[in-house]
């Protein structure tokens, strides 16, 4: 059949709403259509330079880069449904208009608002982390941290440093040696990452003979039930015979220690279900179960110890990967605490194996944070934090020293502004100087002047007012553990 048009859809539509009075309904708002019935609004697409289009793939190209999405996720069909769904007008682009233009334009949008964002900061950290991706090519990511004029701490990925690095005096960086030599270059003052420390300690730990063949068997029978349907079902039969947690077993990663914890208390957590298991016919009528192994009860207890030892580790780990609180004042006593649990080593009632571990662990932590300099940035940074200000980790004499350092340097940080203060406090205006005193007071200066001579106040010191302000932040109780030390 043939409608006649003159340029438009009018006529078309009016004759498939004489003869399909249904359609009508797509003239009000109701619920979403069902899949497969199309209307006349559903074929008027929107113009790919219209400002809901482009709305809609700028909020596309957010979901990539926050997600961290491929490319090619926009031609799934999965997500092509839902957009169908939620905007039918609308057309995805191909992956390719994303590769080339809607990710470099979000991205040069972003690198613009950073200066304006970092230009509000009175002073900026840096981290930096070095990473190699699967397809072995390497990155160093850089992240600025400040905090705002309303205490709250923002961070920045960015991708130099020479347009502000007048603001950044600190780094933060891991142990490489390479990292090490690059922060030298700017002379900045450097942090080593507490939690990569944390991290090589614990590898050596791990890398002790018996600790690595408990983990070596472990392993191997995670491993067979990751691989194995047949034995992985049976596991959840008898997790739910013996009202287990149905918790996946866990395999550990080369790269972060707390995975083989983590792996190791889960087996524990497990292990009666694992032994049920690989008794089952099923499983053993397979015959693929021949590399695993069960523990005894004396291993066991021995997984048990060696784990409660590393627990404090996790625990630490877990503290440094707070990002919504400073972190660098945690280290030194995090650091005072961990040597303090691992030197009593020779406890009588702790087995050989867990004194090994706890041995093994101070000897690589003492030698962490031995310079002046590095001491010197976390005492101070732990002074100032309102939680750990006692220092109680420290002797009575190396808390004043400590203090006596942090006076020096907020004196010396006032002089830099003292001019500009004292010029702003109290001004005194020529029509002032000239105005006489009140009568009542020149009554006063005539009867008592001789004897009360007009004393004038005298000017503290950029060190004494320092003094003072110490001293008062130190009479304040210390704020609780539990408790934002910006707010």
């Amino acid at each position: 059949m043939k409608v006649k048009y003159f340029g438009n859809t009018s006529n078309a539509r009016a004759h498939l709403l004489h003869h399909r009075p249904e359609l009508k309904e797509a003239e009000q708002p109701l619920p979403p259509q069902t899949p497969g019935q199309r209307t006349l609004h559903h074929f008027a697409k929107l113009p790919a330079n219209s400002e809901r289009a482009k709305w809609i793939s700028k909020a596309i190209a957010c979901f990539i880069s926050k997600d961290l999405r491929p490319y090619s996720f926009v031609e799934n069909e999965g997500f092509r449904f839902v957009l169908r769904t939620t905007e039918p007008k609308y057309v995805i682009p191909s992956h390719q208009f994303f590769t080339e233009k809607a990710i470099p334009q979000l991205h040069e949008e972003t690198k613009a608002k950073l200066p304006e964002a970092l230009a509000k900061a009175h002073r900026v950290a840096l981290t930096c982390d070095a990473w190699t991706s699967r397809a072995t090519h390497s990155f160093v990511t850089f992240t600025a941290h400040y905090i705002t004029d309303t205490w709250q701490i923002e961070s920045r990925v960015t991708n130099t440093t020479d347009e502000w690095n007048r603001q950044i005096r600190d780094v933060v960086t891991g142990n490489a040696a390479n990292m090490l030599a690059a922060v030298q270059l700017d002379n900045l003052t450097h942090s080593k990452c507490f939690a990569h420390t944390l991290n090589l300690a614990a590898h050596r730990a791990l890398k002790l003979n018996h600790v690595s063949r408990l983990l070596g068997r472990i392993r191997r029978t995670t491993g067979f039930f990751h691989r194995s349907p047949i034995a992985s079902h049976a596991l959840q039969e008898k997790q739910n015979l013996l009202q287990l947690p149905a918790h996946k077993l866990k395999t550990d990663v080369t790269t972060r220690w707390n995975s083989a914890y983590e792996m190791v208390k889960r087996y524990l957590e497990q292990q009666p279900a694992i032994c049920a298991a690989l008794l089952s016919p099923h499983v053993r009528k397979s015959g693929s179960s021949g590399d695993t192994c069960t523990l005894s009860e004396t291993d066991i207890s021995n997984a048990e110890e060696r784990a409660k030892a590393l627990k404090p580790l996790k625990d630490a780990t877990n503290i440094m990967s707070e990002d919504s609180c400073p972190t660098l004042p945690v280290t030194a006593p995090l650091h005072a605490q961990l040597l303090q649990d691992t030197e009593a080593a020779s406890a009588a009632d702790e087995a050989p194996l867990v004194q090994e571990i706890k041995r093994t662990l101070h000897e690589d932590l003492s030698k962490r944070y031995t310079s002046f300099q590095s001491k010197n940035i976390l005492l101070t940074a732990s002074t100032l934090d309102p939680r750990f200000k006692a220092l109680l980790f420290l002797s009575r004499e190396e808390q004043l020293d400590v203090h006596a350092r942090v006076t020096a340097e907020a004196a010396a940080l006032e002089k830099e502004v003292v001019s500009a203060e004292v010029g702003a406090e109290n001004p005194v205006t020529k029509e002032e100087e000239e105005s006489p005193p009140p009568k009542r007071a020149l009554a006063l200066v005539n009867l008592l002047g001789r004897t009360f001579m007009e004393v004038r106040a005298v000017p503290k010191s950029a060190g004494s007012r320092a003094e003072e302000e110490l001293r008062k932040y130190l009479e304040v109780p210390p704020l609780s553990l539990s408790e934002d030390p910006l707010q």
